[in-house]
């Protein structure tokens, strides 16, 4: 069992050597922190507060006392930004968070009980599957309502299939490995079976499925706030902010733009920092 542990511990090392060698996921992963930081403290740092309006200044291009112009109500277009970005990247971490928590669950369970039973969930997972899950969410903030909660909730809640069917087959290959059945003999519970090896070995492939999963849970809340579905005003998200802009954006091509160019580097970013980890953590790399 200690070897066992021992050749885990140097996997997660090997893998995050790898992991630094990546130059496009390393420089990804502080540009996301640098995005992340900076939105986070919008409240301290924004030039103006994000609902303070100035109808003089009314649709007003870059300048220097608004850096990315204003708004039809004359809103300080930098502040929004910072503040739907605070908004968008609550909603990536926490419905992923949820997402994470429900698929582990859910992967690890169906893999313990096995036989039929291992067969009914995972069935149960390919028919959920099947649904128009973006519709799923639409109609749940029309039934419970347009607040954070639940965004977060109907959001994560439908993104936890694809992990939940990975972390099964994940957990499959753990429980016949000799370190398992070794502390199984010895009378060690599930609990402590899931703590103490299931967890650590399965924390890379968790990570990857993370930093997979924040962008596709960000671009689903983007398409339900452009749908007008999702964040209420005054507050606001980088969808929200996405879709107002593309109702005058041959009048304030400024509104479309700064939002467009954020996200989209964003997800971009995610995308990089997934991959890299991908790479990193995948078995197969390290007998190259």
């Amino acid at each position: 069992m200690r070897e066992a542990g021992a050749a885990a511990s140097f996997a997660a090392e090997s893998g995050w050597r790898r992991f630094r060698r990546d130059r496009a996921a390393v420089w990804s992963g502080w540009f996301l922190v640098a995005v992340a930081a900076v939105c986070f403290l919008s409240p301290w740092i924004s030039p103006y507060p994000y609902m303070e309006q100035h109808l003089a200044e009314s649709a007003k291009g870059p300048s220097a006392a608004h850096w990315l112009g204003t708004d039809l109500l004359g809103r300080d277009v930098l502040s929004r930004l910072l503040q739907g970005g605070m908004i968008s990247l609550c909603v990536g971490l926490i419905a992923t968070a949820v997402a994470l928590a429900v698929g582990i669950c859910y992967g690890v369970a169906a893999a313990e009980v096995g036989g039929r039973a291992e067969d009914a969930l995972m069935r149960f997972v390919d028919i959920v599957s099947t649904l128009p899950l973006t519709l799923i969410v639409i109609l749940c903030t029309v039934v419970f309502g347009q607040n954070m909660p639940m965004i977060f909730l109907a959001v994560g809640g439908v993104s936890w299939l694809t992990m939940a069917r990975i972390i099964r087959n994940q957990t499959r290959e753990l429980k016949g490995s000799q370190f398992v059945q070794a502390a199984e003999s010895l009378g060690q519970s599930r609990w402590g079976v899931f703590r103490r090896h299931y967890l650590p070995n399965l924390a890379g492939t968790i990570a990857v499925c993370a930093t997979l999963t924040v962008p596709g849970v960000m671009l689903l809340e983007a398409f339900v706030s452009f749908l007008g579905l999702g964040v209420k005003a005054p507050m606001t998200s980088w969808g929200l902010m996405i879709k107002e802009g593309a109702d005058i954006m041959e009048e304030c091509p400024w509104l479309l733009i700064s939002p467009s160019v954020v996200f989209a580097l964003t997800l971009l970013s995610l995308n990089f920092l997934g991959d890299g980890l991908r790479d990193a953590f995948d078995p197969r790399a390290s007998r190259r």
